[in-house]
């Protein structure tokens, strides 16, 4: 069983500095690519989190040589991709898409599995691909086993890719490997959260890979060298947000060191969420920093291209004083929960009024209470919950552990930013 956290109240306006680790998503690229480049890289600042120590462990699987320098850089040595092989996915999405092309290089019999919840989320679209690429896999969701030959031929794949830009992004990772690259057109829904395609084609393109996205929905990878990396890697703005919605919850002020001034993560997005809400919001040498109205106001929010946000969103949608609408987050019922029968529900279970649409949420403002707030396992999720506790006493969140599988101690953090309330 697992043991609820008492979701500490702020008793006054927050006022913090909240250095945060690096990218999940800038780490688990890096490290795909760095373990198919020609020479050995460097990853300075990478995450360590439950994430990316399942990325590592899985190319470490497939015969990749990662280092830990004292100061947590690590150095990725490439060799020959071989099984046998078993790879744990937990409930990374990232390692259970990333790393099955990369298998399909290696040289014997890689077995995938992963948590429960895991076992549920979507594959098909990639291993299907692959199917058609030359690759032979046998089953299409977790556990399900690639029979690696050493070689994969690519070409030409259409998929329909709504469900997960990670579709997408696990194809070119390992594309200018195969022996005719890749030509990916996607048919069907628009593809969401294409900011994380985006980021995939500006780390292939950084690592010496020609990439072709000039024609919509459709990707070219040229087959040929991946050249080592050397990266510094970014703060990751994702896991920054539930801090800078404290300090929109409590009418305080938060700033994130080292926030870049040029990205490709989704997260930066939240600048705009935010003072779509009245929260005042800025960046400086200092890095970004939020200062929350004395009262939120909802606001009509597209997130189709950031719905990793929505959980954030939602949590201070329902201490807002009007009326939120979510759209363009429909593909969220597929993540590591249905993330909007979970917010509804939970929402709604501390007295919210969280209607679900077609494609997103309607969320209006109630008075709320205390009580337990579930996880479903999902790190997010677990966060949001610890937003609403600075306003709601007596909120529990059931397993704030998994917020580990970004965040290394983030009750730790949070306990750390309460500290600093003015």
């Amino acid at each position: 069983m697992t043991q609820s956290w008492s979701a500490p109240v702020a008793h006054g306006p927050v006022h913090a500095t909240v250095p945060v680790p690096g990218s999940k998503s800038l780490t688990n690229r890096a490290l795909v690519l760095a373990a198919l480049a020609e020479e050995p890289s460097i990853l300075r600042d990478p995450l360590h989190s439950r994430d990316t120590e399942l990325m590592a462990s899985a190319l470490r699987a497939l015969g990749t040589v990662i280092e830990e320098a004292p100061d947590g850089a690590w150095t990725i040595r490439p060799a020959p991709l071989r099984g046998p092989a078993q790879v744990d996915c937990g409930l990374a999405g990232t390692v259970m898409r990333f790393v099955p092309p990369v298998a399909s290089l290696a040289q014997g019999h890689v077995t995938f599995d992963g948590d429960p919840r895991a076992r549920q989320r979507p594959l098909d679209t990639v291993l299907d691909a692959l199917r058609t690429l030359g690759a032979e896999i046998s089953g299409s969701a977790l556990p399900f086993e690639v029979r690696g030959t050493g070689a994969l031929a690519g070409g030409k794949v259409t998929i329909d890719a709504s469900a997960s830009s990670q579709f997408v992004s696990g194809l070119l990772l390992s594309a200018a490997r195969f022996e005719h690259g890749i030509t990916i057109r996607h048919e069907g829904e628009a593809v969401p959260s294409l900011p994380h395609i985006d980021m995939t084609v500006a780390m292939l393109r950084a690592a010496g890979v020609d990439v072709d996205d000039r024609q919509q929905d459709t990707w070219r990878v040229s087959p040929g060298p991946i050249e080592r990396l050397d990266l510094d890697i970014e703060p990751d703005l994702s896991n920054a947000t539930p801090f800078l919605a404290a300090a929109a919850a409590t009418a305080g002020r938060v700033t994130i060191p080292g926030w870049p001034e040029h990205t490709t993560q989704a997260g930066d997005a939240m600048r705009g969420i935010l003072e779509r809400m009245s929260a005042r919001v800025y960046r400086d040498s200092s890095g970004l920093t939020v200062t929350g109205p004395a009262e939120l106001d909802g606001a009509d929010l597209d997130l189709h291209e950031v719905g990793e946000l929505t959980p954030t969103v939602a949590a201070l949608a329902a201490l807002a004083n009007g009326r939120s609408r979510l759209r363009g987050i429909a593909h969220l019922r597929g993540h590591e929960t249905d993330r909007l029968a979970a917010l509804q529900r939970e929402i709604n279970g501390l007295g919210g009024a969280v209607e679900q649409t077609d494609d997103g949420l309607l969320i209006e403002p109630r008075p709320l209470h205390g009580g337990t707030w579930h996880s479903y396992a999902d790190h997010r999720m677990a966060t949001a919950g610890a937003i609403l506790g600075l306003r709601i006493p007596g909120v529990a969140v059931e397993d704030i552990t998994t917020t580990a599988k970004t965040l290394p101690d983030f009750p730790a953090m949070w306990a750390a930013m309460l500290e600093q309330v003015a």
